[in-house]
């Protein structure tokens, strides 16, 4: 049997590994990374090479990187600077038809700005948002899906944990990713504005006007999003002038969010410890599937799938764009199925040297893979964002959110559709990192 027969072999092994028992991504990949490295090389060389690994993985200075921005975004939505986000967006476009889903969606672009988490974004803005709505009428298929789709800007914008775990795994620069998210989530987020304007237009019903505030009151707003826009800009402005190291980043972050906390007098002893919580289950999850992609991406690197698979598509017939739509399509369905940053994490070892190979920048590259990704929080049966509006809203029907999505996915096609024509949306920031 040939190699690449062998990496196929253990490829659906690890599917029916993860469907017929439920095993976490991170331990299935390395169970079978590690038995499928034994049958092609040997023993004592996948005992070796799991050591060295894991070894390597869990004591690179660069993963700590990963609790310091998820420790900051937890922080931050212990502390009620989104609420502040959401009141300033509301005094200032809440008065517009769709105001209110307008104001959920800004506030949402500037928390993720300090949060790389979509369900923490999707839960904070959501407890903040949906009362709101219900109380001037807006329709639950506009206020729902505004606030399970908005929240996945936090995937998009950094501090994302999706691209500091591309960044960690194919051994990018996590600033440029960083700077290279920025524009992306703007254009996504300007397109779901758009989406919702276009809704209230053709149905005013959905999203009635609420009431206007004078220009006093949306000045005495602005401070709650001076907050969050300074933090932001000392974190990734650092990271940029070479300030800080992406760790160092996270640490100032971090501090700058418990400071801003305490002037505002939001934080808690509970709040602080439920932080410290979440984000050791977040962290813990991300470095076991970073541990489990590096042993499986070694098996696959042996068997030589990933090069027979980019052999094979440079020398199709078609548009590198087709193969890429391709892609793309399995990475929709992949995430329909099983956890989209588990998924993403079990493919890059295939699709990220396919990328490569097609001839795509690899920052502009992963920006699509991230954007991608951020469709499998939103869709059936598994859209982790739609569970925790759900929870949120216990009076909508589950069917009735996963339908109120699908007002946005069109943005979200569109949003890749024109980073696949100008590229350089992505690529202007980072570039400016490059001598």
């Amino acid at each position: 049997m040939s190699f690449e027969w062998i990496g196929i072999i253990g490829i659906i092994v690890l599917l029916l590994v993860l469907f017929l028992f439920g095993m976490p991504v991170g331990f299935a990949m390395a169970i079978v990374g590690f038995c499928g490295f034994w049958y092609t090389v040997s023993f004592s060389a996948a005992i070796g090479m799991v050591g060295g690994d894991i070894w390597s993985n869990f004591s690179a200075y660069g993963l700590t990187v990963v609790p310091l921005f998820i420790f900051m975004g937890y922080l931050a939505f212990n502390s009620g600077i989104a609420e502040r986000l959401y009141t300033a967006a509301y005094k200032w476009v809440g008065h517009w038809p769709g105001g209110l889903a307008v104001a959920t969606i800004g506030a949402d672009e500037m928390f993720a700005s300090i949060c790389g988490s979509n369900t923490a974004t999707a839960a904070t803005m959501g407890t903040v948002a949906l009362p709101q709505m219900e109380k001037y009428n807006y329709d639950p298929r506009l206020s729902t899906g505004t606030v399970a789709t908005g929240g996945t800007l936090g995937t998009v914008m950094p501090p994302s944990v999706v691209l500091i775990v591309i960044g960690l795994q194919t051994g990018q620069s996590i600033a440029a990713l960083f700077l290279a998210g920025i524009l992306p989530a703007v254009l996504l987020g300007s397109l779901f504005v758009l989406t919702i304007f276009i809704i209230c237009r053709l149905n005013p019903s959905f999203g009635p006007p609420g009431p206007r505030t004078s220009f006093k009151e949306k000045m005495a707003a602005l401070p709650g999003v001076l907050e969050a826009v300074a933090i932001f800009v000392l974190v990734i402005g650092g990271l940029y002038a070479g300030i800080f190291t992406p760790t160092e980043a996270g640490a100032v972050g971090v501090f700058c969010t418990f400071i801003v906390s305490l002037t505002t007098g939001k934080v808690t002893w509970k709040g602080v410890t439920d932080s410290i919580r979440d984000t050791l289950w977040i962290s813990c999850m991300c470095f076991f599937l970073i541990t489990g992609a590096t042993i499986f991406g070694k098996f696959l690197a042996v068997t030589r799938l990933p090069f027979m698979v980019a052999d094979f598509a440079v020398n199709l017939p078609v548009s590198k764009y087709i193969i890429l739509s391709i892609v793309m399509l399995i990475y929709v369905i992949g995430g329909c199925v099983m956890d989209s940053l588990g998924f993403l994490v079990v493919t890059i070892p295939i699709f990220f040297p396919l990328g490569l190979a097609l001839g795509f920048d690899p920052v502009w590259y992963s920006i699509v893979l991230t954007m991608v990704t951020t469709l499998g929080a939103i869709t059936p049966p598994v859209g982790v964002n739609i569970y925790v509006v759900k929870a949120l809203a216990p009076q909508v029907g589950l069917g009735e959110i996963f339908k109120s999505v699908s007002y946005f996915v069109a943005a979200s096609v569109i949003c890749m559709i024109i980073l696949t024509i100008f590229p350089e949306i992505a690529l202007v920031l980072p570039g400016l990192l490059r001598p």
